[in-house]
């Protein structure tokens, strides 16, 4: 089993700003984005946000199995962070820097710019398990405050540094994209997100990534 890089067992919260732990203080970020995402989902009401629409959305129809890997977002993430805060403190610090530029472009949008989509099926075709579900996730992850969607920008970040971690095995790595493919592809098969909120998330992306990984873009010649 590989030995983790820093001892957490001899943390403590006085340590924070030493250099083994400094790096946790960007967790700190999550808790930013929560108390903006309750303040966004309660004082912007529905009827002030634009609709979001697009042909493409026609084009898609609703699938309840794209929930999988809808809700498989929240433990990559989770795996993620957790994996490099154990085995690659660097990864963790451009992962965790990625997403909170994510979040502070897509909240600045949100709160300039305020969105919905009106996608939702009125009822389900199908009755099971996973509609049930489904409809449970309706209740509590609102159709407001959807563009740039931060599933699809957290995982293409998620994506980005993976695919860079060369200690990583490939399969590991390929399944990785592939598990990205499918959760973007889920926002809109769910019917949570209008397809210009995936299109949208890609500059956002673009940014993020070029400020984690501008010393390896803009690495000077010598």
């Amino acid at each position: 089993m590989k030995k983790p890089v820093v001892d957490y067992q001899t943390f403590r919260l006085r340590k924070i700003n030493e250099p083994q732990f400094a790096h946790l203080k960007l967790l700190l970020g999550w808790v930013g984005y929560f108390i903006l995402y309750f303040l966004t989902e309660n004082l912007i009401p529905a009827e002030n946000c634009t609709p979001v629409h697009m042909w493409l959305d026609d084009l898609i129809p609703f699938c309840e199995w794209f929930l999988i890997p809808y809700v498989f977002w929240y433990a990559l993430i989770v795996f993620s962070l957790g994996y490099f805060l154990l085995y690659n403190v660097d990864s963790f610090k451009r992962l965790q820097t990625y997403i909170i530029i994510t979040q502070i472009l897509a909240m600045i949008c949100y709160i300039a710019y305020p969105t919905r989509q009106d996608l939702r099926p009125a009822e389900f075709v199908n009755d099971n398990f996973l509609t049930h579900c489904v409809s449970f996730l309706y209740t509590f992850d609102t159709n407001t405050g959807v563009c740039p969607s931060l599933h699809v920008a957290y995982s293409l970040g998620i994506a980005s540094v993976w695919t860079k971690e060369k200690t990583a095995h490939r399969a590991w790595r390929a399944f990785v994209v592939f598990a990205v493919v499918m959760i973007c592809l889920s926002t809109m098969f769910i019917k949570q997100h209008s397809a210009v909120d995936f299109f949208a998330a890609i500059p956002v992306c673009l940014i993020a990534e070029g400020f984690v990984y501008r010393d390896r873009y803009f690495r000077k010649k010598k």
